[in-house]
């Protein structure tokens, strides 16, 4: 009989592949701060970018459509749903920075 592994909310556990990780992990965390810092603000400016490309996108689709220089209907509203879902996922993720920002500075030591 095989014992039943799942988990209370009934998932499968993931198999555990490298034991060890905390090694990799503590080492991870005593590398270079700026090279953290850099690459954590390149994710952040590629992320700027993106959502700015889609706005882009979105009001060349639009005018396209407004302009009747053949750009359908669907592709208009589809690059409109894009930017706006992008846009509102880079305001949710500044929003939890925020307040993870904001419960860190009331912290007392």
């Amino acid at each position: 009989m095989v014992p039943d592994l799942r988990i209370s909310n009934g998932a499968l556990p993931l198999p555990v592949a490298n034991t060890d990780f905390s090694s990799k992990l503590s080492s991870a965390a005593s590398s270079s701060k700026s090279r953290s810092d850099s690459q954590f603000g390149d994710l952040f400016r590629e992320t700027v970018e993106g959502v700015g490309n889609l706005e882009q996108n979105a009001r060349v689709a639009i005018q396209g459509l407004m302009n009747g220089s053949g750009v359908d209907v669907h592709q208009a509203l589809i690059a409109s749903e894009k930017a706006t879902e992008a846009f509102e996922l880079a305001l949710a993720m500044r929003n939890k920075a925020v307040q993870c920002y904001q419960a860190v500075m009331s912290m007392q030591f």
